[in-house]
C-alpha cells in the first residue's frame, strides 16, 4: 500500500503510555497499532527528547496478530496484550476481523 488516507491523529499522541514510552525508549517496542492513521512512512516524532521514524504503516487484522507483534508493541505475549487492551477499553470486544493500523518506527540515532 503506497497511498494513504487521511490522518485521524496527530503522531505526537501514537505512543502515550509512560510504560510504552518506557518499552520504545529501551528498545523493547517498534510497533503501535490504532484504529486510526496517526503517522505517513518518514515522518518523525520525538519521545523524551529522542526521535523515531515512522519507517512503515500497513493494515492488520487484529486475528492476524503473532506473540511476536505482542512482543513488538511491548508486551510479553498475545494473551498478554488482548486482555490489556479489553481492561483499557471497556465494554470493547474483541473481534479478530477488525483491521487496524499498524505503525512500525525505529530509533534514530544521534551522529
Amino acid at each position: 500500500m503506497t497511498e494513504y488516507p487521511e490522518k485521524t491523529c496527530e503522531i505526537d499522541r501514537l505512543i502515550r503510555h509512560p510504560k510504552l514510552v518506557e518499552a520504545a525508549l529501551a528498545g523493547r517496542k517498534n510497533q503501535q497499532r490504532r484504529d486510526g492513521l496517526y503517522a505517513y512512512p518518514g515522518e518523525t516524532f520525538q519521545l523524551e527528547g529522542v526521535t523515531f521514524k515512522v519507517t512503515a504503516v500497513t493494515r492488520q487484522l487484529l486475528g492476524e496478530m503473532t506473540d511476536e507483534d505482542a512482543r513488538a508493541e511491548g508486551y510479553p505475549n498475545m494473551a498478554f496484550y488482548r486482555d490489556l487492551i479489553l481492561k483499557m477499553h471497556a465494554g470493547m470486544d474483541w473481534n479478530e476481523d477488525h483491521p487496524v493500523w499498524v505503525h512500525y518506527f525505529s530509533r534514530i540515532e544521534e551522529q
